[in-house]
């Protein structure tokens, strides 16, 4: 059975961080506030977590999770390259909503399903979050819900979806107060791309790009206006790029992205 702890008194957050640490650290799921959803996590180098994560979102490993970090530092280890602008953006907007996509760093020992060599990362603005976030290191974390249902802005909603069986430890930060998902931006072109337009508009993105390629549309890019935006810059060689569909965002990815494919995660 599931240890519930709510994180609005100061004893059972102390307790019901230290559960959840040393849950993750034993491959088992929790699930967290953030400062969108709430996320469903494990640890991030343990295949058999990250499949137990998937399954229990009925999921596959076609749409792997996101990696949450409580640092910039924890992400920069996982990056082997962010572009010409990656840096630029963490400054700006981390912690907060916005997951960036990046090429992962080829040491790294781990399976987070079909990634095409590359990693979709971000720093939660979420106390609790990053309390257990700096506690274990990085984590998987998608939204605590089932594939195709509502993410979870409640802690009684997450349990109620995914039960009290498959998940260790539910930390209860209350009722998400802005659940609205993350914005994706894939750095892994030239130029940045929007994967999926969410708490940060495409205004205060050009702020630090300048160019940004706007949100997928049926396979191409469409600008701000509404038409189809010129094709990317060459792509960096070797580089994969993951598709919209591929990324699903993770706990600020709460919400159904208004595109093709299901992703509602951070």
């Amino acid at each position: 059975m599931s240890r519930i702890y709510d994180c609005a008194d100061e004893t059972a957050r102390r307790d019901g961080i230290a559960d959840a640490a040393s849950a993750v650290r034993r491959g088992d799921l929790v699930v967290l506030p953030t400062d969108t959803v709430y996320g469903i996590g494990t640890d991030a180098f343990s295949p058999t977590a990250v499949a137990d994560l998937l399954a229990a979102k009925g999921r596959g490993r076609e749409k792997p999770p996101p990696v949450l970090v409580g640092s910039v530092r924890a992400a920069m280890a996982l990056i082997e390259d962010m572009g010409n602008f990656g840096r630029d953006l963490m400054d700006e907007f981390w912690p907060g909503p916005l997951t960036l996509v990046c090429t992962a760093a080829p040491s790294l020992s781990w399976d987070l399903g079909d990634t095409k060599g590359t990693v979709a990362v971000r720093m939660p603005m979420d106390p609790v979050a990053l309390e257990l976030l700096k506690e274990v290191g990085p984590m998987a974390v998608s939204s605590a819900n089932r594939t195709d249902h509502p993410a979870a802005t409640r802690v009684d909603e997450a349990v109620e979806q995914l039960g009290e069986e498959a998940v260790a430890v539910y930390l209860d930060g209350g009722e998400c107060e802005d659940p609205v998902p993350s914005t994706i931006v894939d750095l892994t072109y030239t130029v940045p791309r929007v994967l999926r337009l969410g708490a940060v508009s495409m205004d205060r993105l050009r702020g630090v790009c300048g160019t940004v390629i706007g949100e997928m549309r049926k396979g191409r890019p469409v600008s701000q206006a509404g038409g189809a935006a010129p094709e990317p810059a060459q792509e960096r060689e070797g580089s994969a790029p993951p598709e919209a569909e591929r990324w699903e965002a993770g706990p600020s990815e709460e919400a159904e992205p208004a595109r093709d494919g299901d992703r509602s995660d951070k």
